[in-house]
C-alpha cells in the first residue's frame, strides 16, 4: 500500500495541473473572443467602382446603406450557384436600405460579365475591375466568391469566403439594417 500513496498524490497533482491548464485556455479564448467582438470594425476602403453601364460611384456614396461588395467571376461555379440567392436577398432587403455591388474579377472578360448580368437580369450594381485595383483595396481578394458586408457607417462588419449560410447572412443584414 505505501507504494500507491505517492502515485495517487502524483496523479492527483497531474489532474489538478491539467484542470488548471484547461481553465487558463478557456479564459484566454474567452478574452480573445471578447477582444475581437469589441474591436472596432475596419473601415471599408475608399474605392471607385465603374459599373457595366459606365456609371461610377464610390464606397463613400453608398454610406447610409448596408452594402454587400461581392467579388465573383463568371467562371466560378460557386459564384454562379450563389447568384440566385444574392438576387433574392437584394430584392428582399433593397427597400430597407440594402445595396449590393457585384465586382467581376480582373480576369473575367467584360463581355462575359455583361452577358451574365443581362441574361440573369441582375437587379444590383455590377462593376468591372479590369486592373484588379478594387480587389487589391479589399484585402487583396484573390478567391471567389469573397464578400464584404459593410454597415451604414462604412465599416466592414463581416467577410464571407465562399457561399454564406443564408439564415446567418440574412440575420446579419437585418441586424445591420436595424442599427
Amino acid at each position: 500500500m505505501p507504494i500507491s500513496a505517492p502515485f495517487n498524490g502524483t496523479a492527483r497533482a497531474q489532474r489538478g495541473a491539467a484542470k488548471l491548464a484547461a481553465i487558463l485556455v478557456v479564459a484566454l479564448l474567452a478574452a480573445a473572443g471578447a477582444w475581437f467582438a469589441l474591436a472596432p470594425a475596419a473601415k471599408a476602403p475608399d474605392t471607385t467602382f465603374t459599373s457595366i453601364h459606365g456609371d461610377t460611384f464610390t464606397t463613400e456614396s453608398l454610406r447610409g446603406k448596408v452594402v454587400l461588395v461581392n467579388f465573383w467571376a463568371t467562371s466560378c461555379v460557386t459564384c454562379v450557384k450563389e447568384m440566385p440567392m444574392m438576387v433574392e436577398t437584394y430584392k428582399k432587403y433593397a427597400p430597407q436600405g440594402y445595396e449590393m455591388v457585384a465586382v467581376a474579377m480582373s480576369y473575367d472578360p467584360a463581355n462575359y460579365v455583361l452577358n451574365f448580368a443581362q441574361s440573369r437580369e441582375l437587379p444590383f450594381k455590377v462593376a468591372l475591375d479590369p486592373m484588379g485595383e478594387i480587389a487589391r483595396s479589399f484585402e487583396d481578394v484573390k478567391l471567389t466568391p469573397t464578400s464584404f458586408l459593410i454597415d451604414k457607417q462604412g465599416r466592414i462588419i463581416k467577410r464571407y469566403l465562399g457561399e454564406p449560410n443564408v439564415a446567418e447572412f440574412h440575420a446579419t443584414i437585418e441586424k445591420a439594417l436595424a442599427s
